[in-house]
């Protein structure tokens, strides 16, 4: 396949790039989706359809979409991955390793080794656990409006990010070139070498994603809330928005133009996610930040705005404003 598609089968993606398996569950996929689409499965499972091509895509090496990536779906991916990392894989190739190093002429040397891994491992949890208390907390405050942690910004996290997979290599290498197994466990050595050579791809694979795929949607967050108005205090209430800026151009991302449209032709919340291939919850999320970009709350309204600002023609939304 030259790029993923929301008509592919979910199955042939697998089928074309095995590694996409582990990306499943940190979207909260589950298997057992048979021949269903891609736009189904994410359909069914509410996850933000764009975003799971963008990062299926991304890691299989093919052309992706980075303007239609949801943040907080990224996210959540992210954060499922650390998760994943940190009380599965990490663990596992601890307790494989010990099984594959010790013996009884070697004590003192399954002892650094084993000591090298763990500081390792310690360095990845402080990555991750950074990233989960403070990069994720600040970009929740970006995405709910919330004043921001003062002094924090993306571009900091963006110049402090390193990759986490170096140490790793390192005791798959000292494993290859200097250890020798003893014969009943050239197999048990074998086998946590392949482990610790998927555990590193995916490493690799997790932190272009961040640098890629979340730090540039961030950072298109934090100019949008920038260029947002600042908020007034005191008794005077705001004045209400139009939906225009200054030039008198629609404050609509693409996106929320798709989706006005789609309500002026009386489509509901359902009929928007399928025709987008995108979650119900993420067509009602989009739903209201148009309400309160327009200051409209009904269909009636929206399909008003449409037609005024040329999203749909006067017979498109001539049976809404009639019913």
């Amino acid at each position: 396949m030259e790029r993923y598609l929301p008509t592919h089968r979910m199955r042939d993606l697998l089928a074309d790039n095995s590694l996409l398996l582990p990306a499943l569950s940190r979207f909260g996929i589950s298997l057992g989706f048979g021949d269903s689409t891609v736009g189904d499965v994410c359909s069914t499972h509410s996850v933000d359809c764009h975003t799971f091509l963008a990062v299926a895509n991304f890691i299989s090496g093919k052309p992706f979409d980075p303007t239609a990536i949801s943040p907080r779906t990224l996210m959540g991916y992210l954060k499922n991955a650390h998760t994943y990392f940190l009380d599965y894989v990490l663990p596992n190739i601890r307790r494989r390793l010990l099984e594959a190093i010790s013996s009884g002429t070697q004590t003192d040397v399954t002892l650094v080794i084993l000591k090298f891994y763990d500081e390792y491992v310690g360095e990845v949890r402080r990555h991750m656990e950074y990233e989960n208390t403070h990069v994720f907390t600040y970009v929740e405050s970006l995405l709910e409006g919330r004043q921001a942690p003062s002094g924090f910004s993306i571009a900091r996290f963006k110049d402090n990010h390193h990759p986490i997979a170096a140490k790793l290599k390192e005791i798959k290498e000292i494993l290859i070139c200097h250890f020798t197994a003893d014969s009943a466990r050239v197999d048990i050595l074998n086998s946590l070498l392949f482990d610790i050579v998927i555990c590193e791809r995916d490493l690799i694979a997790h932190c272009r994603v961040e640098d890629s795929l979340f730090i540039p949607a961030i950072e298109a967050l934090e100019n949008q809330a920038a260029s947002a108005p600042a908020p007034t205090t005191g008794d005077t209430a705001p004045a209400a928005s139009t939906g225009l800026d200054a030039n008198g151009d629609i404050l609509l991302t693409p996106r929320e133009r798709d989706i006005i449209a789609a309500i002026a032709r009386g489509l509901s919340n359902k009929e928007i996610a399928d025709s987008l291939f995108l979650s119900v919850h993420t067509v009602a999320t989009h739903r209201r930040n148009i309400c309160a970009k327009l200051n409209i709350h009904s269909a009636s309204g929206m399909t008003i705005f449409a037609i005024l600002h040329g999203l749909i023609s006067m017979e498109e939304g001539q049976k809404l404003i009639h019913n």
